[in-house]
């Protein structure tokens, strides 16, 4: 375990080259986040809008909806062209929704840099936002959810969110529904870009072989596209604390279980690194976690099972899923309430422990291979408000954390038990 911590430390000094830098547009103070990484001639951008994601939605899936107009191109070359235009200089734009982002990614060679701002900076101040395009992704749109009414994965973790966060933004499928579609107009398009692809709202993301200061000027260009809008914070939404089912009958030969509870912690809670060596050992780990190792294991009710604990600004829940045959579903959901209540109780064992900081710790150098990663590592750790380099803190924290107060804190979270059910079944 010492060797292992060593040679992350090694690995921390070599990689942790983040830093961030902000620049100022009409008032505003934009963050960049710089990650270099001069290995190969290549540069990526990320324009991520916070609190402009699916959880900004007014119409279920229009955030996604909007994404998907962006990534049509400019109203005067429009789409195909637009698209000529940029795989003939290998450059990448695209957008895309989280649950609390809006995303504009750029990507090109070092060479290209100067081209692919200039084609960022068109698209921004001229989208292809008009009748024609809006049916065509909604045509696309609404196939694409026809076909996932077959697909029980998708159905019953909607169904679950459903039941845990009814009344909130969060109850609703992130691509919405085909009646939400089908509602969305080309003025909630346009309504819901103007208010949040906004400088306000904006963190860049740069990474690559790339100095800021020899593109800052250019940059501030591109972002000045942008209205200066207003910034807003991230609503949290509580997740239901009652235990509620719901069962959906479908024509299927297996039962699809979704279950989840409230996990009561903050994004910036301290404690997380806790939360997660906790899931790991109870369902995130895959094999040798305590939940394949009751339910595949000693009873083969499952091929697999999995239970994460999620923590974001907008939201903090525990939850999980599995499929098991129509006549097992009874025994497995049973085996699922008694798993989690029997790990509340009386928490983990030294070995499970040791093993999940070894693997924790071990598994590291696997999670910042890649100049992206390491990107997106920076940005999260900027967006949650901790301190650059955190992450390696936190494997600190793991790898000195004691059992006893593993398990202290594991049966303080009592409210896992509370466990809604969306199931789908014949």
């Amino acid at each position: 375990m010492k060797k292992i911590f060593l040679a992350l430390m090694l690995l921390g000094e070599i990689l942790m080259a983040a830093t961030i830098k902000h620049f100022e547009t009409d008032g505003v103070q934009v963050p960049v986040i710089l990650e270099q990484d001069k290995r190969l001639p290549l540069v990526t951008m990320q324009l991520v809008f916070t609190n402009s994601g699916t959880i900004a939605d007014t119409k279920a899936g229009l955030a996604k909806l909007g994404a998907k107009m962006i990534g049509e191109g400019t109203k005067k070359l429009g789409s195909s062209a637009f698209a000529e235009a940029l795989e003939a200089k290998a450059i990448h734009i695209s957008a895309s929704v989280g649950k609390e982002t809006f995303v504009i990614e750029m990507s090109c060679l070092k060479e290209e840099l100067e081209n692919a701002l200039g084609f960022l900076e068109m698209l921004l101040a001229d989208p292809n936002l008009s009748e024609d395009v809006l049916k065509k992704v909604k045509k696309t749109t609404i196939g694409s959810l026809s076909r996932k009414e077959n697909d029980y994965d998708y159905v019953a973790s909607n169904a679950l969110k459903a039941l845990l966060f009814a009344g909130t933004p969060l109850q609703n499928p992130a691509s919405g529904t085909i009646e939400s579609v089908e509602s969305i107009t080309l003025a909630d398009i346009k309504s819901f870009l103007e208010t949040h692809l906004v400088r306000s709202r904006l963190i860049v993301a740069l990474g690559g072989d790339v100095e800021l200061e020899a593109i800052e000027k250019r940059l501030r260009t591109v972002v000045h596209t942008l209205e200066k809008g207003e910034k807003s914070e991230v609503a949290n939404f509580k997740a239901n604390a009652h235990a509620k089912e719901n069962i959906l009958k479908r024509e299927t030969e297996q039962a699809y279980i979704y279950f989840g509870a409230p996990f009561a912690m903050q994004d910036d809670s301290k404690e997380q690194y806790k939360a997660k060596v906790a899931a790991f050992i109870l369902g995130a780990g895959g094999f040798g976690s305590r939940m394949m190792e009751e339910i595949r294991v000693k009873r083969g009710l499952a091929y697999s099972a999995y239970a994460r604990i999620d923590i974001s600004k907008s939201s903090s829940y525990f939850n999980g899923y599995l499929q098991t045959k129509i006549e097992s579903l009874e025994e497995a959901q049973t085996t699922v309430k008694a798993v989690i209540a029997e790990f509340v109780t009386n928490g983990v064992t030294q070995e499970e422990l040791d093993q999940t900081k070894k693997f924790l710790l071990g598994s590291e150098p696997l999670r910042v291979e890649t100049m992206s990663q390491r990107l997106n590592r920076a940005f999260m750790e900027f967006y949650k408000g901790q301190e650059a380099g955190f992450a390696l803190k936190e494997l600190e924290l793991i790898q000195a954390l004691p059992l006893e107060e593993l398990n202290d804190f594991i049966k303080t979270h009592t409210e896992i038990n509370d466990l809604s059910f969306a199931i789908v079944t014949k």
